[in-house]
């Protein structure tokens, strides 16, 4: 099943994606529960209660998607340097604060989790805002990321597949500059419409998101393109790390970490600029596409 967030004639909505992904069933929900995405529906189903009823379709045509969790509960867990080949690439380009100066210290020994806060959160074909009066190293970060469904602490890697609702997909956006000169990486993470989302959130039933492909292209040039099964750190470990002391409640989102092929990798940097159009593509889910202005 996908769950869509969109705007149909001015108005917000929430509904289930037709199987061939051209028409929406409107859920019947309160504008104050239309107002929170799927975040309900999620909350609900974790709980044992049944979707709610559905309405007219619409064509998906006819709407404008927006972030399926518009503004998430409390900050989005993120998972730093989880593919071998980007950690590496990160390792090397100067701004990795927790890259160890050891023989294989550029990768980690244990999950890096940091957050992006939830106001930082966009929808498809939203603008990522160039805030070149702060910073210019902009940097894009494809990403699958796991929606919790079943809440719980102290989760083992064993059970951990059972607490995992669904999936999306976000684009870590980055200010370099910040992430490096700060160490800790809050801030460098969560400018404002850092955080695009979307387009749907995707049950687990409907994709094994441990096997699946991530590919993000900027201006049309492919720039990253690899499998969740390269993850250093797979869901379930990082489930059972996050839980071990924080509680995990219904709609948590934990990004997984980006591949290889940042703008930080190359030399020099491919960073964004204002007229770039990032597309992030995971097999599966669908395609994430921001305008940078």
């Amino acid at each position: 099943m996908k769950i869509a967030a969109y705007r149909h004639q001015g108005q917000p909505g929430l509904g289930r994606v037709t199987a061939d992904a051209t028409q929406i069933e409107p859920f019947q929900l309160t504008p104050a529960e239309v107002a929170l995405g799927a975040l309900p529906l999620v909350e609900a189903q974790a709980a044992g209660r049944p979707l709610p009823a559905t309405g007219m379709a619409i064509a998906l045509g006819q709407v404008q998607l927006t972030a399926p969790i518009p503004r998430p509960r409390r900050n989005i867990f993120c998972v730093g340097k989880n593919y071998h080949a980007h950690a590496r690439e990160f390792a090397g380009s100067g701004f990795d604060s927790s890259a160890k100066a050891v023989p294989g210290g550029d990768i980690p020994t244990v999950p890096i989790i940091f957050s992006k806060v939830p106001e930082s959160v966009i929808g498809p074909l939203e603008e990522i805002r160039f805030p070149g009066d702060v910073s210019t190293a902009i940097d894009y970060e494809a990403e699958l990321a796991v929606v919790i469904g079943h809440g719980g602490k102290g989760i083992s890697k064993e059970d951990a597949m059972k607490h995992v609702w669904g999936y999306t997909i976000i684009n870590d956006v980055t200010a370099r500059d910040w992430q490096g000169r700060h160490s800790q990486w809050l801030l460098g993470k969560s400018f404002d419409t850092f955080c695009p989302m979307g387009p749907w959130l995707v049950t687990a039933d409907e994709m094994d998101g441990q096997n699946t492909q991530v590919k993000c292209w900027v201006n049309g040039e492919k720039r990253q393109d690899a499998n969740t099964k390269d993850f250093i750190f797979d869901i379930p470990t990082v489930i059972e790390c996050i839980s071990a002391g924080i509680t995990l409640y219904p709609g948590d989102i934990i990004a997984t970490g980006t591949p290889v092929g940042v703008g930080i990798g190359f030399k020099p940097p491919k960073y964004l600029k204002p007229g770039d159009v990032v597309r992030v593509e995971i097999d599966g889910i669908g395609v994430l596409e921001n305008p940078v202005r």
